[in-house]
């Protein structure tokens, strides 16, 4: 089983996993996805701050420099910056076999048989997750 999940939406699917009442076997195996989630969400965050380096203009302890009151980054070249921001976040982190087997396929499992109603992004989300488990191939 494999399982794809973009940058983008790490945090969300953390969070809507978080917040199902589960208990057992299920809770255990939704708590390690989401130590998993974690570790590819921590390693996005670097990434992220890696590419805000490299498209700043930096400041005199090497961080990228912001302008307007700190609420804009100085970015040298806005659109190459964007290109490869967009790419980061659509980039898919993958989960799959070995020991995360038995893991993916349970949790697989509590998102498509889920009662919990779902409404404005929590259900975009969901729905997201659902299609990336459905998508496995198995």
């Amino acid at each position: 089983m494999q399982v794809k999940i973009e940058n983008q939406n790490l945090g969300q699917a953390i969070s809507l996993l978080f917040n199902l009442s589960l208990k057992g076997k299920q809770s255990r195996h939704r708590s390690k996805f989401i130590k998993a989630l974690e570790e590819k969400l921590k390693d996005f965050a670097e990434q992220e701050q890696e590419l805000l380096k490299e498209h700043c203009y930096l400041d005199e302890e090497d961080k990228p420099r912001t302008i307007e009151n700190g609420t804009k980054w100085d970015i040298k070249d806005l659109d190459a910056f964007s290109k490869d921001r967009t790419d980061l976040y659509e980039e898919e982190r993958v989960f799959e076999g070995g020991d995360a087997q038995g893991m993916l396929k349970t949790v697989k499992d509590v998102l498509l048989n889920c009662d919990k109603e779902f409404s404005g992004q929590e259900a975009v989300i969901y729905d997201y997750l659902c299609e990336q488990f459905e998508g496995d191939g198995e």
